[in-house]
């Protein structure tokens, strides 16, 4: 994208507004997809936890009902009666009053049948049974009609047969609407409705007939398949999963509101952000006319002389009121909204103007210069850095550019635009090492001359902390490549010790000195300390 594309694009994208509103819409986005997940979840689990539950009472109460009718066929087989006479009817009446889950009893040879009930003949089926066992026989759904009087499973061994009515299998296993209890039968091609709708079987929606959970969840059924001692047949409860969306909806409106007011608070944070953020750029772009900004300079020391061979310039921004703003707040502000190329020129000329007849005076000390990432990419800062030299008769080599390693965005344009630097005199040094995304490879490509080791690294010398051997595997690899290492936050003698024995020659920290103005620094070079015979590039 050119130039001039991007500053319209730039201006709408720092509109607190506009920010405030993509980022509610976005959050509130975020939030209520979330919500419906955790809602959608809930459901699922409670809806399978339910199932479970509800098979494996079903499951209890059949063995229940079954327990019964093979006993009361058992008493019967025992008894010696095998004729349709008074004492026979006598005898079944008796086993449908001893037997809860028992309606009818009936006895069943080749000339003649008889039941509990003489005026009725409901138990006379002449096909075959659906299951049979070697002790028992299984007659399912033995009548369809509504009539809850009617026998629904029936059960036979020998000439006798014992049924239980759609009633008392209504009651039992409390069938929830539009479900289906089924048998599943012929190693699962065929299915017969005990109790419920007569649904199609297998099912027509996707699911896993060889999955060892008993609970089987489509899109629209619920199916529980409850395991039995037979191989030959398997009891099935198939439940719509008609209640899913009401249950999400009511769990959801719940969370909408908390979603959508979490949406807006995060939208209003925004945007008193983005006011802050602007009204502090437009500070910031005042701060150059009214003299806030002011450079200092944090000494660079030999780790074996204790001689001071040069300066790191920091930007300092220090309020009418005396409070001074962090550097870390409003230099990535002002690379993100394009007002680092002022403030660089800044320091550069400021630099110049302060320390320019320390530095021609002194040709060994050096002050070095952060350089932010859009700086690196282009070549601008070698024509203006030509200019103020020629300007305060300072050699190149007296002035030289950090950059880190988060910068190097376009690593071949990014040496390209270094080596141009270094080709005039001026040295390179990589600040933060470690903390970026620098590999091996490209660093050994790179125009560099320095590496910085990051005080964090320097803080964890001589502990056990996991990154305390970060430091001298940079040190290694430094020399390996034949590059110099300075490092950054030496705040303790020991600190200073022992990097001079892994070979590092340069430190800066509160150990030498703090960040001086550019009098204190002046007074540190001419107060007597003498500078050390070799420059700053020569070998460490």
């Amino acid at each position: 994208m050119m130039p001039a594309a991007r500053e319209p694009l730039r201006s709408w994208f720092y509109r607190p507004w506009l920010l405030a509103m993509c980022a509610a819409v976005l959050s509130a986005a975020l939030l209520l997809a979330a919500s419906l997940g955790i809602v959608m979840h809930e459901v699922q689990l409670r809806e399978s936890e339910q199932m479970n539950a509800q098979g494996q009472r079903f499951l209890e109460r059949l063995e229940q009902l079954f327990g019964q009718l093979r006993e009361g066929l058992d008493v019967l087989e025992a008894q010696p009666l095998r004729e349709c006479s008074p004492e026979m009817v006598g005898t079944l009446q008796q086993i449908s009053f001893s037997y809860r889950f028992i309606y009818e009893a009936a006895y069943i040879d080749a000339a003649q049948a008889c039941t509990n009930w003489p005026r009725q003949d409901n138990l006379a089926l002449a096909r075959p049974p659906d299951i049979r066992g070697p002790t028992y026989s299984y007659w399912l759904n033995t009548s369809t009609e509504p009539n809850e009087n009617r026998a629904a499973l029936m059960l036979g061994r020998g000439n006798f047969r014992v049924a239980t009515s759609r009633g008392h299998l209504t009651d039992m296993v409390d069938l929830p609407a539009n479900s289906s209890l089924m048998v599943v039968l012929d190693h699962g091609s065929r299915a017969i409705p005990v109790l419920g709708l007569a649904l199609d079987w297998p099912p027509m929606e996707p699911w896993s007939p060889t999955s060892r959970s008993p609970l089987q969840v489509t899109q629209d059924q619920l199916i529980y398949r409850m395991p039995t001692i037979n191989p030959e047949y398997q009891l099935v409860l198939v439940t719509p999963r008609t209640n899913m969306q009401r249950e999400m909806f009511e769990g959801w409106w719940w969370l909408l509101p908390s979603s959508l007011m979490l949406a807006t608070f995060i939208g209003g944070l925004v945007f008193q952000l983005s006011r802050q953020r602007q009204t502090l750029g437009a500070e910031l772009q005042g701060a150059l006319r009214r003299g806030e900004l002011q450079v200092l300079y944090q000494p660079i020391f030999d780790l074996q002389t204790r001689q001071c061979v040069g300066a790191e310039a920091l930007l300092r921004w220090r309020r009418p009121d005396g409070s001074l703003t962090s550097p870390e707040l409003f230099i990535p502000m002002a690379e993100n909204t394009g007002q680092i190329r002022p403030i660089t020129d800044f320091v550069l000329q400021r630099l110049l103007e302060q320390l320019g007849h320390l530095l021609r005076a002194n040709p060994n000390l050096y002050i070095s210069v952060n350089l932010a990432a859009c700086d690196v990419m282009v070549p601008r800062i070698g024509k203006v850095m030509a200019r103020l030299l020629a300007l305060h008769r300072v050699a190149a080599r007296q002035i030289a550019f950090e950059v880190t390693e988060r910068g190097l965005i376009d690593v071949v344009v990014a040496r390209h635009n270094l080596q141009a630097l270094r080709d005039v005199g001026h040295q390179v040094l990589i600040d933060d090492f470690g903390t970026g995304y620098c590999s091996l490879a490209y660093l050994q490509t790179l125009p560099v001359d320095y590496l910085k080791i990051d005080k964090a690294f320097i803080d964890a010398l001589g502990h056990d902390a996991a990154s305390s051997g970060v430091a001298p595997h940079i040190i290694r690899m430094a020399h390996a490549l034949q590059l110099k290492v300075i490092a950054e936050g030496i705040e303790f003698e020991d600190q200073a010790l022992l990097l001079s024995s892994e070979g590092v020659r340069y430190g800066q920290g509160w150990l030498f000195a703090h960040a001086l103005s550019a009098v204190q620094f002046i007074d540190l070079i001419t107060r007597g300390r003498r500078l050390g015979p070799r420059r700053l590039d020569d070998e460490a």
